[in-house]
């Protein structure tokens, strides 16, 4: 694909600089239950964006969404490049026991280990996006009703279930005490 050429700082008056596409192949799309609809198709577009084909294996979890997606992605997107799978763990597996070129996998921590020892199997680059326990830190200086706010606003946000939805607060003692 041709050069695509950027603008430059001062640090690289004397060089060339730009962008250039280069496609990895068949990317595999593992997708998770949160944002079923969402976080299979920004990385979807990303991957076309950039030239490859993907294999879309939506969450069995959010099942009106996985088959939405198998019916709307099928109908506009040629199947043979862009095939979705569905269903669950043995799938999955399948799945990741295929040889492909890149991988994109959004979830917990645990599915990412499985995930990264099958891509290390054929040495396949990946994309590990996982959730976790997210602290919330608020100092002396925080306005807490300001604070308190944002907290619920957040947590309350898609029902609690996104991956950067705080789990605990850190604060010192004398914060705790004006903030309860």
């Amino acid at each position: 694909m041709e050069l695509k050429l950027v603008p430059k700082s001062i640090i690289f008056t004397l060089d060339t600089v730009g962008v250039q596409a280069q496609p990895y192949g068949v990317v595999l799309l593992l997708c998770p239950w949160n944002y079923p609809i969402y976080l299979t198709l920004m990385p979807l577009i990303g991957a076309i964006a950039a030239g490859n084909c993907a294999i879309v294996k939506p969450s069995e979890v959010a099942v009106a969404c996985e088959k939405l997606l198998k019916t709307r992605l099928n109908h506009y997107l040629p199947e043979d490049c862009f095939p979705v799978v569905c269903g669950g763990i043995p799938e999955t597996t399948a799945l990741l026991r295929q040889r492909v070129d890149y991988i994109f996998y959004t979830g917990c921590t645990m599915v990412g280990r499985i995930v990264m020892r099958a891509a290390a199997e054929h040495i396949t680059p990946l994309t590990l996006e996982l959730g976790g326990k997210c602290p919330t830190f608020i100092d002396e200086s925080a306005d807490m009703t300001v604070a308190a706010n944002r907290l619920i606003g957040n947590k309350c946000l898609n029902a609690g279930q996104t991956c950067v939805a705080h789990d605990y607060i850190l604060c010192t003692p004398q914060t705790q005490d004006r903030f309860l």
